[in-house]
């Protein structure tokens, strides 16, 4: 196949970028309702790892993205995993077969204090492992003229890795920040990088930040 000469090694345009947090919200936190009713140690023992990542490393670099992003003038957008009905019967099969249940309007559909949306920044309720999937985001994509993507979030071998790899087919320019994600055990997470690396443009927070920096 002849070659068309094109990288995903793109540097940012603030008015086609978009920073996309996913999932992270009171679900999916200690003491959201991923975990009610389970023991502390059994909660150590299966998240330990995944509350550690998020609070020491992922949340504090998402906190990071999103106050560069405001600044620079890209758009921030959220996602969480909420159903349109107080039973759930909109959730997706998969969804309903993993337990993944939150009520729109509730708490746990609530975005995380550290990164919440301020003023009228788009939040989107999502009920599928990718945000293309179940939502219009997309459409709403299109419609702000975003063509670029900063993909951040949980957990880095689900949702987030969906996301990236829909946008990619999709026809956006993705950039992940490797440390602004997270899963389940550091495993996972490498395993999940090396294999969507072909998707999307892999680099750290503190890189990132800099090239946002020079938008201003």
């Amino acid at each position: 196949m002849k070659a068309f000469g094109l990288t995903r090694n793109v540097p940012l345009v603030a008015a086609q970028a978009a920073l996309l947090i996913i999932d992270v919200q009171n679900y999916t936190m200690e003491g959201g309702g991923e975990y009610a009713g389970l023991d502390a140690a059994v909660i150590e023992e299966r998240y330990g790892y995944f509350f550690r990542e998020m609070r020491g490393r992922a949340v504090p670099n998402m906190q990071r993205l999103v106050a560069a992003c405001r600044r620079a003038g890209i758009e921030v957008i959220y996602t969480v995993i909420a159903s349109l009905t107080e039973d759930g019967r909109d959730l997706s099969l998969d969804y309903k077969i993993s337990g993944l249940f939150c009520p729109k309007g509730s708490r746990d559909a609530q975005v995380l204090d550290e990164v919440a949306p301020i003023g009228d920044e788009i939040v989107l309720t999502k009920t599928s492992s990718s945000v293309f999937i179940s939502t219009n985001i997309h459409y709403v994509l299109g419609n702000l003229g975003v063509k670029q993507l900063i993909v951040a979030g949980a957990l880095t071998d689900q949702c987030v890795d969906s996301a990236v790899r829909d946008a990619c087919d999709l026809g956006y320019l993705v950039t992940l920040p490797v440390d602004a994600c997270a899963t389940q055990s550091a495993t996972r997470h490498a395993t999940s990088l090396a294999n969507n690396a072909g998707y999307c443009r892999q680099m750290t927070t503190a890189a990132l930040l800099a090239e946002i920096e020079t938008l201003r």
